[in-house]
């Protein structure tokens, strides 16, 4: 079909969106100009590539060259699949112009973001899968300016998201995570130049930050979550480039306070940023027009970059990333490395960073329990009380404590802090947190303690200062509990000394006798009982017992996801015998069994007479003890029919906690003493610690310190009070008369009179009057007021 010459014109290169449309209307009709527009794209490519290598053109020329050249790009990949077999090699050359090929030439500028976002395009049409994005945008991360950076990063980010929404996509993740170990692995042999000093050397770790960076946000996202990842960032804790340490550093220890240059700032989230922004606005109000519009936008930025100055104050977050600590490959050799890497670059490292590493040694060494013996020796010159952050240091020497390090590295370090921190020579803060420092890491290994110190160290209960007072009583009530043999008699308490008699304190090493059973394992056998009953129609039913126990196991294991820390596989696996040969279960019937019977009869011909005689034996107990007995025999009965029938699923224990918080409510109301309201406050205590795991509390600067008085209110929050207060009345209106009394109104003369000053309260002419008055008038009012005191008795 031919064409009008009206409609040549719109096939020209400035009208190339127009052509772009009528090719995607009727692609091989317009095949030939198609090839024209390519071919021309191809010269211009070509032309690209000897200009980048050497040749010398103006300015002009070649902005308008990249103009053209852009759009010719942006062309061919709106067109591209209407001719797949034409534009097959366009990735491959989109990927050169970006990242140098053969001709080790890139783009730059607007034409490198037309690229990038043709790319993107060419992913969204699908004629490049994620995984050859991916491999062209995480090299460029580190390359390209602030703005077209966060392009790619929200790229990648929403690729990656997608691709695993439904099912994990495993092919992808370990080419991603492949490529981000690369990352961070290229930099792993550059010298350590440190972050101690101005004068410091320009680091390189471009492109292992932006690794980190992404494996956190997918991570945050809950996109990644297994060992693999963990596995980046503990390489990367290791990395010359010390912010590159610092950012994987903060990734295990959880906390959203790091270097505001490196990432908060680039997202215009950091402290600095904020206040910024609310300077600004500050000074369009000034300058410009006013409303409450915006006077209310001013008033809350003011709010958010306060918030966030005291977020980054508070230093490292008491939140840690517990699950990735967990995952750690060969924790031992991690946290080895991490204090020799602690200790072969201590003079280059600031105080900051060593905090950093502390903190994350530390953790490690407490969820895994490991011993790492030359930390104590290395942080023991740290134990000063004129130390900066010397409370994140004592933190860091308590977390890293657990029962089986041996007390005899933890003695001179006790011994170190009682020294320095509790003594009459410093304040009494100072003392306090010595005291509780001790306390926390006696706390998990009391053994580390002395008789003779802790006498001295007790004996401060007696001390003026409420924090002193306090952290003393904590020490002498720890060790009630731990080990009273260390106390005095008169110490120990009633308690303490009761307690002492027959149950002695295990040794270092030693651990108590395994649990035979769940306690109040029968409660919850009587809960499954009473149901039973109550679904028969009051009649007691044990038929259909073991079809319910079935449905209750399904519905108890709801929402209740546990995922492999491999992630390489799901679900049941095959397991291959050694040979071909199928496992064949013998019945009784087989003939080794019939060998193996005619053996046995003379064993159990012997066994029947022994137990004839235990038989008797037993009768006889129960004869002396017929009430112990059944009562054991009972409880047996309940403990072995539960634990065959059913497989205790997270709601059956979490009833189970239920039951046994009401059983104990229950006994003390009733009377059941003491013990019974101990228990019920352990439970109670229990109940309310239950979100949050044990091994997942962290010890916190706070409880080093201990009860302290307020500290002085900075400027900023003493504005935001004296604005708060500010709320809900006039400018400069009073609200005291509309707050202290039912009915609104102001105040009256009399309680004016009351703030009266009194040199013109001396002055006034009620007080004049008094003066002046005669004899006779003085009478007059006296004998009024008598008669009114004595109508008011009567």
């Amino acid at each position: 079909m031919g064409k009008s010459r009206a409609s040549r014109g719109i096939l020209l290169t400035s009208n190339l969106p127009q052509l772009q449309n009528l090719i995607k209307r009727d692609p091989e009709g317009y095949r030939e100009e198609f090839l024209t527009q390519y071919n021309h794209y191809l010269s211009l490519l070509r032309l690209h590539q000897v200009s980048s290598a050497g040749a010398t053109t103006s300015s002009s020329a070649t902005d308008k060259s990249n103009e053209l050249f852009g759009d010719l790009i942006t062309f061919i990949s709106q067109v591209a699949q209407c001719y797949p077999e034409d534009t097959k090699e366009l990735p491959k050359q989109l990927r050169e112009l970006l990242l140098g090929g053969e001709g080790g030439t890139t783009v730059k500028g607007d034409l490198r973001r037309t690229v990038v976002k043709n790319l993107v395009m060419l992913r969204n049409k699908e004629i490049i899968d994620s995984i050859e994005l991916l491999q062209i945008l995480l090299p460029l991360l580190p390359q390209v300016p602030q703005a077209l950076r966060g392009v790619i990063r929200h790229t990648i980010l929403t690729d990656i998201k997608t691709s695993n929404v439904k099912t994990k996509n495993h092919r992808l993740n370990r080419v991603v995570q492949s490529l981000l170990f690369g990352m961070v692995e290229s930099g792993m042999g550059a010298e350590v130049v440190g972050d101690k000093g101005k004068g410091k050397a320009k680091e390189k770790g471009g492109e292992a930050m932006w690794a980190v960076m992404m494996v956190k946000e997918l991570w945050k996202k809950s996109v990644w979550n297994d060992a693999k990842t963990v596995s980046i960032v503990a390489l990367a804790a290791f990395h010359p480039n010390t912010k590159v340490q610092s950012a994987a550093l903060h990734f295990f220890l959880g906390s959203e306070n790091e270097d505001e240059d490196d990432s908060d700032e680039e997202d215009g989230g950091g402290v600095r940023a904020a206040r910024k922004l609310a300077r600004n606005m500050e000074h369009r109000l000034e300058v410009g027009k006013s409303g409450k519009k915006r006077e209310k936008m001013l008033t809350q930025m003011k709010k958010d970059a306060n918030k966030k100055g005291k977020k980054k104050a508070a230093g490292i977050g008491h939140t840690p990333n517990f699950p990735a600590l967990e995952l750690l490959h060969d924790p031992q050799t991690f946290g080895e490395k991490l204090y020799d890497n602690l200790h072969k670059h201590d003079k280059q490292y600031s105080l900051d960073h060593k905090i950093l590493i502390m903190q994350l040694l530390s953790r490690v060494m407490g969820v895994h329990k490991l011993c790492v013996l030359g930390f104590y020796s290395y942080i023991i010159k740290y134990l000063t009380y004129h130390q900066l952050q010397v409370t994140l240091i004592l933190v860091s020497l308590a977390q890293s404590v657990h029962d089986l390090t041996p007390p005899d590295v933890l003695t001179p370090v006790i011994r170190k802090l009682a020294q320095e921190f509790v003594h009459p020579g410093v304040g009494a803060e100072v003392i306090a947190a010595g005291l509780n420092a001790i306390r926390e890491v006696c706390r998990r290994q009391p053994w580390c303690m002395e008789e003779d110190l802790l006498s001295d160290l007790i004996d401060y209960r007696k001390s003026k200062d409420k924090g002193v007072v306090t952290a003393s009583r904590g020490l002498l009530q720890l060790f009630r509990e731990v080990n009273p043999g260390l106390l005095k008699r008169r110490e120990r308490g009633k308690a303490a000394s009761m307690g002492l008699i027959g149950n002695q304190v295990l040794a270092y090493g030693h651990s108590r006798d395994a649990a035979e059973g769940i306690e109040g394992l029968e409660l919850l056998d009587e809960h499954f009982a009473n149901l039973r009953k109550e679904a028969n129609g009051g009649i007691s039913d044990d038929s259909d017992a073991e079809m319910e126990i079935d449905e209750d196991d399904d519905a108890g294991w709801e929402n209740w996801d546990v995922e492999s820390a491999s992630s390489g596989s799901s679900g049941w696996e095959d397991v291959a015998s050694d040979g071909d040969e199928d496992i064949v279960l013998s019945d009784s019937d087989d003939e080794d069994d019939k060998k193996k019977s005619a053996k046995s009869k003379g064993k159990k011909k012997a066994e029947k007479d022994d137990e004839d005689e235990d038989m008797d034996d037993a009768k006889s107990v129960v004869s002396m003890a017929p009430s112990a007995a059944t009562e054991v025999s009972q409880t047996t009965k309940k403990l072995s029919l539960l634990a065959q029938q059913k497989i205790l699923t997270p709601a059956d224990f979490a009833l189970l906690n239920e039951l046994r918080l009401k059983a104990a409510k229950d006994l003390a109301e009733s009377g059941g003493g003491s013990a019974a309201k101990r228990k019920l406050a352990a439970l109670e205590a229990s109940k309310r610690h239950v979100a949050d795991d044990e091994a997942d509390r962290f010890l916190t600067e706070a409880e080093i310190l201990g009860p302290r008085k307020k500290a002085k209110a900075t400027w900023e929050e003493r504005m935001e009070s004296i604005q708060k207060g500010r709320e809900g009345r006039d400018k400069f209106g009073s609200m005291k008369g509309k707050k202290k009394k039912d009915a609104p109104s102001s105040s009256t003369n009399r309680e004016k009179a009351r703030n009266k000053p009194i040199m013109m309260a001396v002055h006034s002419n009620k007080v004049m009057q008094k003066k002046k008055a005669s004899l006779r008038d003085k009478q007059i009012k006296l004998r009024a007021s008598i008669e009114k005191q004595k109508k008011l008795k009567h």
